[in-house]
């Protein structure tokens, strides 16, 4: 169920409120039967905004909420009242969420503080009373103006995940079986290709009680830089990542063309993902001897690399040790 429920791209229509016009109201009392101009403000239309929330990690909740409005501004009153605000409609989001014009691929807000607002959507400003229009030559002004229009478009959300390390590598790298050994998530384990579908995250405990955050992410193949297997479902999850940890299993045919495939990929998609830190690492190395570990460290000069298992919780520990401390370099 968590593979259905993950959502992380939707395109949804956000409307904002009309405000309200401003009145023409005439002062009339008892004792006034033709006072001066007391018309108030329109009220302001109701904003369209998103907002951050720890909670989410999901956009399931937008997926058929297609169409976002907020509320009209109240229209003025006499005795100078002024028309009430329209409510602002939130659109909660997940940390990591961008927003962006589906026109123009513009970058509109990115989403990564909670309770971090953005107006998508601005409501038209309510529209002045007469009583703003009053001078020496017309002590009675009949008009007033009318409310701003509202604001509409469409929008993409989509969402990066926001993780201290991320594991790249092919499928079936080992990459879900770490998670699983160094923290509490369950992603789902199996011996085929893409078995993860959707980012996993996971609170890896490290020494003293401190902590990092690791994500599981579907695994590259040669081509998903250009969309093939996963593609760019993969691979912008990965943008958020301080730190890449990439994991090339022991039983490969071989690890340095592996190796070059990971970053080449990487490199067509977004350069700059390069400038980060990365880690790499030999998996499943439980299966190796001395002379295989030598070979293997041959193949590849000039790579600093870290064997471990996790099946065989062997090198867990430094494994951990290297990632916290190239998170806090």
């Amino acid at each position: 169920m968590a593979n259905a429920n993950f959502i992380d791209y939707v395109k949804i229509h956000c409307k904002s409120g009309n405000g309200g016009p401003g009145s023409t109201h005439l002062h009339r009392s008892k004792i006034t039967s033709k006072g001066g101009p007391d018309g108030g403000d329109g009220g302001r239309g109701g904003h369209v905004i998103a907002r951050g929330d720890k909670q989410l990690w999901t956009l399931l909740h937008l997926k058929f909420k297609k169409h976002i409005k907020a509320e009209h501004g109240g229209s003025g009153s006499g005795n100078l009242m002024i028309g009430s605000e329209g409510e602002d409609m939130y659109i909660d989001v997940p940390l990591g969420s961008v927003i962006r014009n589906p026109e123009t691929e513009e970058i509109i807000a990115e989403i990564t503080e909670p309770g971090q607002e953005v107006i998508l959507m601005q409501g038209g400003r309510g529209g002045k009373g007469n009583a703003h229009f009053k001078t020496s030559t017309n002590q009675t002004p009949r008009y007033s103006q009318p409310g701003e229009d509202l604001q509409e478009d469409w929008r993409i959300i989509e969402l990066k995940v926001l993780a201290d390390v991320g594991l790249v590598g092919f499928p079936n790298a080992g990459k879900s079986t770490l998670l699983s050994v160094v923290s509490e998530a369950k992603p789902e384990i199996a011996n085929y290709p893409f078995t993860t579908l959707v980012p996993n995250l996971g609170v890896v405990p490290y020494r003293d009680n401190r902590s990092f955050i690791m994500a599981d992410i579907p695994g590259i193949i040669e081509g998903a830089s250009e969309g093939k297997g996963l593609g760019y479902r993969f691979l912008r999850h990965i943008e958020r990542n301080s730190c890449l940890l990439f994991l090339i299993p022991a039983d490969s045919e071989d690890h340095l063309k592996e190796y070059r495939i990971l970053v080449n990929e990487l490199e067509k998609y977004n350069p700059d993902l390069l400038d980060k830190k990365h880690l790499v690492t030999i998996s499943k190395s439980d299966m190796l001897d001395e002379e295989l570990i030598a070979e293997i460290r041959e193949q590849m000069p000039e790579v600093e690399l870290l064997f471990f298992s996790s099946v065989a919780q062997q090198g867990l520990l430094p494994l951990k040790d290297l990632i916290w401390n190239a998170l806090n370099e």
